[in-house]
């Protein structure tokens, strides 16, 4: 039985955990918030104490974190997993971070000998759930074969886009397509309630007209609409507001560092920022909606 270490269980590593479970690894998992962990150990997994405690008989790492920041504090210095991975270890960061943080990891990794790739996800919380993540991974071709089985446990389809860090450039430009989309079709949506039509009716057309998105058939931002859709439960999980604004200013870095124009996914930015600072950094993305209409 393959051993994996699961290290960061929230909205998305939870799910990705439980579907490991269900295809028979054995996890070990760490998490800094206890309930997480407590759901884990529920369903079969076994706590660890610490990171470092987590990985100690892994031949399987993988790590689901929330920015840059945490994946560097996580792995590198001497107090980092880095220094404390057994040799020949797999090690898979599937945290959406910039991509130079994950060049850095991935060098260091390199350094100590150790196969690492970085695989970002999206199919969102509902992905991750039935186990049908889209899986984008940037490392060498032979560390993903050895990496497939185990994403094919959490993911349905698994795309190869290059050298280290370039699956985190190739989820920021997802990211930023889905939140401008997002973004026009809750603008969409409230100029078409402004004139008196029925959010649910223009969504149901829109879905079947050249407007159709993940955003009006899966994620439809107006409440109602969807019953399984985050809008439907007053915003509550699916992906955080907090997280495409960070996403969107990662791809705006991105941008930078060539000189590559994005008019629309500043634009965006600026509109999950203003949702952000009205107390909605919280609540699905989709809640980007408010900034629209105080219909909702």
């Amino acid at each position: 039985m393959n051993r994996v270490a699961f290290i960061g269980l929230g909205n998305m590593g939870a799910p990705m955990a439980a579907n490991l479970l269900k295809a028979g690894y054995a996890l070990r998992v760490f998490d800094l918030n206890a309930s997480a962990v407590a759901a884990a150990v529920a369903a079969g997994a076994v706590a660890a104490t610490s990171a470092i405690d987590a990985v100690a008989d892994a031949q399987i790492v993988i790590s689901m974190l929330p920015a840059s920041r945490h994946v560097e504090g996580l792995y590198l210095g001497d107090d980092g997993l880095l220094a404390h991975i057994p040799d020949g270890v797999l090690v898979i960061d599937c945290s959406t971070i910039a991509p130079a943080s994950a060049k850095k990891v991935a060098a260091a990794a390199a350094q100590r000998g150790l196969a690492m790739i970085d695989a970002p996800v999206s199919g969102g919380t509902a992905g991750a759930s039935a186990g049908t993540l889209t899986f984008i991974v940037g490392g060498d071709a032979s560390v993903l074969e050895r990496a497939r089985p185990v994403l094919a446990a959490m993911g349905k389809n698994i795309f190869h886009v290059g050298d280290s860090g370039a699956g985190q450039v190739a989820k920021l430009c997802n990211n930023m397509a889905l939140g401008v989309i997002m973004a026009v079709t809750g603008e969409a949506l409230a100029l078409g309630s402004a004139h008196g039509l029925d959010p649910a009716v223009l969504s149901r057309m829109m879905a079947v007209s050249t407007g159709r998105s993940w955003a009006t058939e899966v994620c439809n931002p107006w409440p109602g609409v969807l019953e399984n859709a985050p809008s439907s439960r007053g915003y509550s999980g699916g992906f955080g507001n907090d997280l495409m604004l960070k996403d969107l200013g990662l791809a705006a870095e991105a941008a930078m560092q060539v000189g590559a124009p994005i008019p629309l996914g500043e634009l965006a930015r600026n509109l999950y920022a203003i949702n952000s600072q009205a107390g909605n950094g919280g609540l699905d993305f989709s809640s980007v909606l408010k900034v629209m209409t105080k219909a909702v």
